[in-house]
């Protein structure tokens, strides 16, 4: 008797399969040797120990535009928050155009890097924003008027760490990554 492949018990449990990364927060990987543990450990350690980043965001010409940012503390689920002036360049270039990167490195400590690509959200919720404040914003009158918050929920992560001996694919030079 031969099993049709239409049978929806059969199908059912390889759609659980196919979405199974999905649905437990696995990633792929890049580099199938190296377990995804470890390539997030690395990235963690670059992000943690670098209190500013890189923001790279497309302007309407579709020219890149990179500035210095000061990230929120990142949480477990890697969704990156940065505060920003609501009239500044990058709300309106978000707004165009979600894709954005966020590029950590140390360059003074040649630790390696982590880049995150992703679509990133302009979020104006003054509660939320009184809830992440910074100390230094009390000198800045009206600030809850003047700052949105920008969340990017993230797509890929490249790492390079030294010290964890991710240095890039021998064959294409490739960052360690994981797609989420």
């Amino acid at each position: 008797m031969k099993k049709s492949i239409t049978n929806p018990g059969f199908l059912c449990i390889i759609l659980y399969f196919l979405t199974l990364p999905i649905l437990t927060g696995i990633s792929q990987t890049s580099h199938p040797g190296i377990p995804r543990d470890t390539i997030m450990h690395a990235a963690l350690e670059i992000i943690h120990a670098t209190p500013y980043c890189a923001l790279v965001t497309i302007d309407s010409t579709g020219q890149s535009q990179v500035r210095t940012m000061n990230p929120f503390p990142l949480s477990g689920d890697m969704i990156i928050w940065f505060a920003t002036s609501r009239i500044s360049r990058k709300v309106k270039e978000i707004r165009n155009n979600p894709k954005v990167s966020v590029y950590y490195a140390d360059h003074m400590a040649a630790r390696g890097y982590v880049n995150i690509t992703g679509t990133a959200e302009i979020i104006d919720d003054k509660e939320l924003l009184v809830r992440k404040k910074r100390e230094y914003w009390e000198g800045i009158p009206n600030w809850k008027d003047v700052f949105v918050l920008i969340k990017i929920t993230p797509k890929t992560l490249d790492v390079i760490n030294y010290a964890h001996g991710l240095n890039g694919d021998p064959g294409t030079n490739r960052a360690a990554t994981l797609v989420f």
